[in-house]
């Protein structure tokens, strides 16, 4: 055979497209931990150097025995080629979950029967009917008339790789066109071998030679060139995308002017303005409702990552969300961009709401519990005494409370004292703060207000409730209660002396006949100014 025939010139290419495999099966092996698929890749393309070195083999055989055993060698390859092409296309779109061995062996039941129907031929011919030599053929080779098998083989090849073809242009569609460079590579990667078997079939190859092997010179190319170009198979780029499309956290890409550039699915679930027509807008423009702090917008300004807890509202639901945004930076460390990351701590935030309300508030009444209430009324005293304003203090306590227990029960007594704090409310000011201080016993703190004032509110409490009785079961039960009255008159006073000073008022109340209202005396002086 003469090396410039196009026998020859066409051995040495399919030689060549076998060393390009060999090398990507190199690569994808010392590469397999950066993508799923990348086993499936170097199955594949170590398969293509088996298929296309025997098949070079058999281009340079010259008898009918040495072409047989070659096409032998040649379909422990070529039958498993399609099925692990496949396998690297649902890897790729991120199918993982199917391509676990138990599920996916079964892609390779008629490729293994192939391979036994092509070995053993000579005893039942249901692969090839019949082989022989090529009459008016420049050098040995061989026509082929198929067996019933044959068919079957090509019907899972082709359809095999049309389910892969399929998968790639159905995900092109929805993949940002970042990604469809690498896309475009596999899809021509599977089609021009399925277009060279099927021309192949129809007869139409030059010199009726099976083109597969040659195109994929083409293709192993085209992979290398990929490959060192953009990345491919580096990062796992589309197995990215699914991961980044089902975070549960939303993410949001922003470019220099601060316009939207990419979201995911988790994002568009919590601004429903974010469409596909956002992509380029800014999002001050589809975030308009729902943030208590108005429109949310990051600059491009920020060193470090910064964070804030958002609580966002969405008809009947509120939501809490942390926002941490970073700047997204090029390998040289220029800021190209911004993300911004949602993430739901809805759950985490009520739990936090919920336990501090716990420790907060009186179980019983919802109002301030004693060591809550001191200290608030302890930081809004110093406020006031820095701004130059009166504050007062009102104690009070239900007259008879044990009575009413022992005669009507507990049950009847917490709903006297749940009656009390209802109609306190209604005379009390955003401002104000109102506390369970003891059993029956509550207090009152009063900022901006005089002891006169403070006298005043106290008297309309103790009407109120004097004129309300509760409504028992059998018949309405009266309630009274007594009141002491201070105000911090000295300007250091501190918050334990003017309890005690509200108390010893509340002590004179009771004394006095109950009932009623007394203010500490006006020539007393505050204790700490006796010391």
């Amino acid at each position: 055979m003469s090396m410039n025939s196009p026998i020859s010139q066409y051995i040495i290419i399919v030689i060549i497209s076998g060393v390009l495999s060999v090398l990507l099966a190199i690569y994808a092996y010392f590469n397999k931990s950066n993508f799923s698929g990348m086993k499936a890749f170097m199955w594949s393309t170590s398969l293509s150097a088996v298929y296309t070195f025997a098949f070079a083999f058999e281009l340079a055989s010259d008898s009918l025995r040495d072409i047989r055993f070659w096409i032998n060698i040649e379909y422990l390859g070529m039958p498993f080629i399609a099925p692990c092409s496949l396998l690297l296309v649902m890897h790729y779109v991120g199918l993982d979950k199917y391509t676990a061995p138990k599920k996916v062996w079964i892609l390779f039941v008629i490729p293994a029967i192939t391979l036994i129907m092509v070995t053993t031929n000579e005893y039942h011919h249901f692969f090839y009917k019949l082989l022989s030599l090529r009459p008016d053929a420049p050098s040995a080779m061989v026509d082929i008339v198929p067996g019933l098998w044959y068919y079957v083989h090509g019907s899972f090849t082709s359809g095999t790789m049309f389910a892969g073809l399929f998968l790639l242009i159905s995900y092109w569609i929805k993949t940002k066109t970042l990604y469809r460079r690498q896309m475009t590579t596999m899809t021509i990667g599977i089609s021009l071998p399925m277009l060279g078997s099927l021309l192949y079939v129809l007869g139409l190859t030059p010199l009726g030679m099976d083109p597969v092997p040659i195109l994929l010179f083409f293709t192993s190319a085209l992979y290398v060139v990929s490959i060192v170009t953009s990345g491919m198979l580096a990062v796992a780029p589309i197995a990215r995308e699914h991961i980044f499309e089902s975070m549960r956290d939303g993410v949001l890409v922003f470019n220099l002017s601060n316009q939207i550039i990419d979201y995911n699915g988790a994002a568009a679930q919590i601004i429903p303005a974010l469409t596909p027509s956002a992509i380029g807008k800014k999002l001050e423009h589809v975030w308009k409702r729902g943030a208590e702090t108005g429109a949310f917008s990051f600059g491009l300004d920020l060193k470090d990552e910064y964070e804030q807890e958002l609580k966002w509202i969405r008809g009947k639901e509120t939501y809490y969300y942390r926002i941490r945004a970073s700047n997204l930076l090029k390998p040289g460390g220029e800021i190209v961009g911004r993300t911004i990351v949602m993430i739901d701590v809805t759950e985490h935030t009520q739990l936090q709401n919920k336990l501090r309300h716990l420790a907060e508030t009186d179980g019983l009444t919802g109002i301030y519990n004693r060591a809550f209430f001191m200290e608030r009324s302890r930081e809004l005293l110093e406020q006031t005494r820095r701004m130059q304003q009166p504050l007062s203090f009102i104690l009070f306590d239900v007259d008879h409370f044990k009575e009413i227990n022992d005669r009507y029960g507990h049950g009847i007594g917490d709903l006297a004292l749940q009656h009390i704090v209802g109609i306190c409310r209604q005379h009390l000011q955003p401002g104000d703060l109102f506390g369970r201080y003891g059993g029956e016993e509550f207090a009152i703190c009063l900022p901006n207000t005089t002891l006169a004032q403070a006298c005043q509110k106290a008297e309309q409490i103790r009407k109120q409730i004097a004129a309300s009785p509760l409504q028992g079961s059998s018949q309405p039960i009266s309630i009274t209660s007594s009141f002491g009255v201070t105000e911090a008159r000295a300007a250091a006073v501190p918050l334990e002396v003017l309890v005690r000073e509200a108390d010893v008022a509340l002590y004179r109340s009771k004394h006095s006949g109950r009932n009623t209202v007394t203010l500490a005396r006006n020539d007393d002086t505050h204790a700490n100014e006796v010391i």
